[in-house]
């Protein structure tokens, strides 16, 4: 998947339905903007972010990501912060619940693989996991029901 095709982002701002299939795209779409973005949240993108952001986008979609993709994107005005939240508020409802928080947690994964957390990305994904409707309970992974 190229990070500039954004077939589903169209659709969804069209007010159309979304069929499963649009919908398992628009996760893709919204899980590669969110961690792309997320590798320059600090100002400062590490190899080891783009690395780790690669491993995850082709655990999560099955499609290789370049460096050069994630660097670009993660530079790119279309995803700049404010951009990026707007978006993800516009198309939260028609993500399913489970994708929202797989999201939020791909991007801690993210955060954490330099083994440095900065006050820029914990703002970044306080951002992104309000605009994403993720409660603090799921962030921790607590949900109702018998403990695993």
């Amino acid at each position: 998947m190229a990070i500039a095709d954004l077939k589903s982002v169209l659709k969804i701002f069209g007010g159309s339905d979304v069929s499963d299939e649009e919908r398992h795209e628009l996760y893709k779409e919204v899980l590669c903007m969110t961690l792309s973005r997320a590798a320059d949240a600090d100002i400062n993108i590490q190899n080891v972010e783009v690395d780790r952001i690669r491993e995850i986008l082709k655990d999560h979609t099955g499609e290789d990501f370049s460096a050069g993709d994630i660097r670009v994107a993660a530079r790119s005005e279309l995803y700049a912060e404010a951009s990026l939240v707007k978006y993800l508020r516009s198309v939260r409802d028609r993500m399913l619940n489970e994708d929202r928080v797989d999201t939020i947690h791909a991007l801690a994964d993210v955060f954490r693989s330099d083994q440095e957390v900065s006050v820029l990305e914990i703002d970044f994904f306080n951002s992104v996991a309000e605009a994403l409707e993720v409660t603090p309970a799921e962030i921790a992974g607590l949900t109702a029901g018998a403990a695993k």
